[in-house]
């Protein structure tokens, strides 16, 4: 049994546990472990004798559905799969151009339950930090229900009544929620959300706020709803 063999079983205890809410009946983490490992597999350039050059930076593509189940997990995939990564380069003789990151973007062509994963020798200084998700040019939405909409100036009211921006047919909503104020540019927006003196409040990320600045990637619960920041991105080829 190969290290990546055996980082997948693990992965597949420790962090599907993690995982089994978000991913069940969709993409699961010791799918795309073993999607980096095989591109890794199949990127191996001739060094030397006896040392392969293999891509250190990889970008994992998925849909939609997936990439935003996906997207409050990133840091904790990324954490089981990179050691692993290193120990199975180790074992082939693989060397790395710099330090190993991985990205996840969104693919709209893709279907839910589907994945891609492009790859390249990057040179970077290890001190120089990585991102775990690929920042994009594309405005912030804010995903309800699978309904995307836009986060633009001056931002926009949510709540259950007629007069609000962002209608949310849930009894636990007040009427007039929650502002999400919008302010900045398409490139560096700046988004915050304040309760606007609702009964049940709002949760941002695991914890009640009565005001927090939204990034891509905040997970916000109203009542019963749960929405999601974002920033989808076109395919990349």
């Amino acid at each position: 049994m190969g290290v990546f063999d055996r980082a997948e079983k693990r992965i597949g205890a420790a962090v599907d546990k993690v995982f089994a809410r978000a991913f069940k009946g969709d993409v699961q983490p010791v799918e795309i472990a073993a999607g980096i490992q095989r591109e890794l597999d199949a990127e191996a350039k001739l060094l030397s004798r006896d040392k392969r050059l293999v891509p250190n930076e990889f970008t994992v593509f998925l849909s939609p559905h997936d990439h935003a189940r996906l997207f409050p997990y990133s840091k904790t995939l990324n954490t089981e799969i990179i050691p692993d990564l290193r120990d199975h380069a180790r074992e082939r003789s693989y060397v790395f151009n710099g330090p190993i990151a991985i990205t996840y973007d969104c693919d709209e062509t893709l279907p839910t339950g589907q994945f891609k994963v492009a790859s390249e020798a990057v040179s970077r200084d290890a001190d120089t930090p990585t991102p775990t998700i690929r920042r994009t040019s594309r405005p912030l939405v804010i995903e309800v229900s699978g309904v995307r909409h836009p986060l633009v100036p001056p931002g926009l009211v949510v709540g259950r009544g007629s007069e609000a921006d962002l209608r949310l047919n849930d009894p636990g909503v007040s009427r007039r929620h929650a502002l999400i104020t919008v302010s900045g540019t398409q490139d560096a927006p700046q988004v915050s959300i304040e309760d606007l003196g609702s009964t049940n409040g709002i949760i941002v990320n695991g914890s009640r706020v009565q005001q927090a600045r939204l990034t891509d990637g905040s997970r916000i619960e109203i009542g019963n709803t749960r929405m999601l920041v974002h920033s989808p991105s076109s395919a990349v080829t």
